[in-house]
C-alpha cells in the first residue's frame, strides 16, 4: 500500500482525511510494516464505508485489515440512527457471529503429549468439519425457532453444557431481538443438518498450550497458568448466516435508491436502521448470532465428551466466547457526546475495557478476554480489552492475523500432505477431510500474527496476556 496521503497519529495510528464524498476520516491501527503490505483494497473499501450516511468519528481499520467483501475484513465503523445512521449486511459478513470460545483443561501439556495422537483421532471422529459437514442434531422447525430465539441458553436447556457456561458467553448466551420470521425457509433448511459442526475455511478446534505469559495479573484473573493446556473453538452460524448475508445484501441493494443512498459500491449495499429493510435485517443477524451460539455451545459438549474419555482428570470450564463478525447496540462517546450507536465489526472483535459492565463480573476489573487466532502452526493470542481501546475505536480489536494471500495462490505454493507432515515434525498434528483445505489455510498464507497482535497491543487496542501454540488441530 502507498502511504504518502496517510497522516500518522502515533507509530501504530495513521489517518487518511475525509475527502470528496467521505464523511470521516479513515484511521488503520498498524505499525508501518504492516501499513505499507496491506492490500491497496483496504484502504479504497475503508475510505467507501467513511461515505455511508450516519458513520461517526471514523472508518477504522484493524492491524490485520485486509480485502473483504464491501468492507474490509478487520473494519470497524459505528453509525447512528439519529444521524440517518445504515446498517449493512456487508459490514457484519456472511459468517454472521464467526467467533472464538477458549476452554480451561485443568491438566499440563505433559499430560495431553502422552496421548495425543489418540486424542487428535477422537476429536477428528466426534466434531464434524469440512464443506456440508452435518451433525447428529437435525432440527424440525419447531427447535429451529427455538433455537434461532435462544442461542447458547436453548442448547444448555438440552443438556448441551452447563449453566456455568452461560455467564462467560458474550450477551450471556442469547441475543435479545432476534426474530427468525425474519430468516428464510431456505436458510433455516440450510441449517437443519449443520448445529455442533465447524464448517470449512479457516475454521478450526485446537488444543493448545500455554507457552508464555505476558501479563501475570490479568492472567491470574483469567486462570491461565503457564504450559497449561486450552482448547480454542473457532465458528460461526455456518450455512444459515451466510444465506441471510446473501438474501438481505441483494434487499439492500434493491431498496437503496428508494432511501436516496448513493453506494460507491454495490457491495456496501445497505439500509437506514429505523427501515423495514434495516429492522428485518437486524431480527434475522441477531437470530444468526444465537444459532453461532448455540453451535459453539454443541461443540463444547461434545470436545467435553471426548476428554471425559481420553483424559478423566481434565474439567473444561469455559473463559470466554466473543464474536467478530456482528453489530451491536452500544454505548460510546461518539461525535462529541455519549450515543447510542450500531457497531458493525467485521473480523474485528469486541474488546471492552476494565469495569465495563458487560463483562462478566469474575473478569471485570482485567477488561473482557480478546482471542486472537493463528493458523495451524503459528500461535494464538489471548488479549484483554483496555480503557484506551475505548476510546481508539469503539473498544474493538484484531480477530487473527489476516489472510496474506489468497487460497488459489496458497494451493498452487503448497500441498496439503507436506503442510500435514511439516506440522507434525514440530508436534502439531492436523486433522481435516480436506487436504485441499489444509494447503489453503497453511501457516504461510497468513500474515505474522506475532506482528499484528504487538500492533494491537503497542496501539492501546488491547493488552497481551498470554501465548497459545497448537498441539493438535482439526480443520474443515
Amino acid at each position: 500500500m502507498d502511504i504518502s496521503d496517510f497522516e500518522q497519529l502515533t507509530p501504530f495510528e495513521w489517518r487518511i482525511p475525509a475527502t470528496g464524498a467521505m464523511r470521516v476520516p479513515v484511521v488503520i491501527f498498524a505499525d508501518e510494516a504492516l501499513l505499507r503490505a496491506m492490500d491497496d483494497k483496504v484502504r479504497e473499501q475503508a475510505a467507501n464505508v467513511a461515505t455511508l450516511p450516519g458513520i461517526m468519528d471514523a472508518c477504522y481499520a484493524m492491524p490485520d485489515a485486509h480485502w473483504g467483501y464491501g468492507f474490509p475484513i478487520g473494519g470497524v465503523a459505528a453509525f447512528d440512527p439519529e444521524e440517518g445512521g445504515v446498517v449493512s449486511a456487508g459490514g457484519v459478513g456472511f459468517d454472521i457471529s464467526c467467533g472464538v470460545r477458549c476452554l480451561h483443561t485443568g491438566v499440563q501439556t505433559e499430560a495431553v503429549k502422552a496421548i495425543q495422537e489418540r486424542l487428535a483421532n477422537r476429536l477428528y471422529h466426534r466434531i464434524p468439519a469440512g464443506v456440508g459437514s452435518t451433525g447428529e442434531l437435525r432440527l424440525l422447525p419447531q427447535a429451529m425457532e427455538a433455537m434461532l430465539a435462544g442461542g447458547a441458553r436453548w442448547a444448555v436447556g438440552l443438556g448441551y453444557g452447563e449453566v456455568a457456561d452461560l455467564e462467560r458467553i458474550e450477551e450471556g448466551g442469547q441475543m435479545q431481538g432476534a426474530e427468525p420470521a425474519r430468516v428464510s425457509l431456505h436458510a433455516k433448511q440450510r441449517q437443519q443438518d449443520e448445529m455442533g459442526t465447524l464448517g470449512s475455511g479457516n475454521h478450526y478446534l485446537e488444543v493448545q498450550r500455554v507457552a508464555e505469559i505476558y501479563d501475570e495479573g490479568i492472567a491470574r484473573v483469567f486462570g491461565l497458568t503457564q504450559d497449561e493446556v486450552v482448547v480454542s473453538i473457532h465458528c460461526g452460524s455456518r450455512g444459515l448466516g451466510h444465506q441471510i448475508g446473501t438474501e438481505f445484501l441483494r434487499e439492500m441493494a434493491v431498496s437503496a435508491a428508494t432511501h436516496q443512498i448513493v453506494l460507491p459500491d454495490r457491495e456496501l449495499a445497505c439500509a437506514p436502521i429505523e427501515s423495514e429493510v434495516g429492522r428485518h435485517y437486524l431480527g434475522a443477524m441477531r437470530a444468526a448470532i444465537n444459532c453461532a451460539l448455540a453451535n459453539r455451545q454443541i461443540l463444547t459438549h461434545l470436545v467435553r465428551e471426548v476428554f471425559a474419555d481420553v483424559l478423566p482428570e481434565a474439567r473444561l470450564s469455559l473463559l470466554y466466547d466473543v464474536s467478530h463478525n456482528t453489530c451491536r447496540v452500544e454505548k460510546h462517546q461518539a461525535g462529541g457526546r455519549g450515543r447510542t450507536v450500531y457497531v458493525h465489526r467485521k473480523g474485528a472483535t469486541r474488546a471492552f475495557g476494565p469495569g465495563h459492565p458487560d463483562i462478566p463480573a469474575a473478569l471485570r476489573d482485567a477488561g473482557q478476554p480478546v482471542f486472537i487466532g493463528g493458523s495451524m502452526g503459528t500461535s494464538s493470542y489471548v488479549l484483554a480489552g483496555t480503557e484506551r481501546g475505548m476510546s481508539l475505536a469503539y473498544g474493538s480489536a484484531c480477530h487473527g492475523a489476516g489472510r496474506a494471500m489468497s487460497r488459489h495462490e496458497a494451493t498452487r505454493r503448497w500441498r496439503g500432505r507436506d503442510v500435514v507432515a511439516d506440522l507434525a515434525a514440530q508436534g502439531i498434528l492436523i486433522r481435516s477431510p480436506s487436504l485441499r483445505g489444509v494447503a489453503e489455510e497453511a501457516p504461510g498464507a497468513y500474515k505474522d500474527v506475532g506482528a499484528v497482535v504487538d500492533a494491537a497491543d503497542q496501539a492501546g487496542l488491547a493488552r497481551k496476556v498470554a501465548k497459545l501454540v497448537p498441539l493438535i488441530c482439526v480443520k474443515g
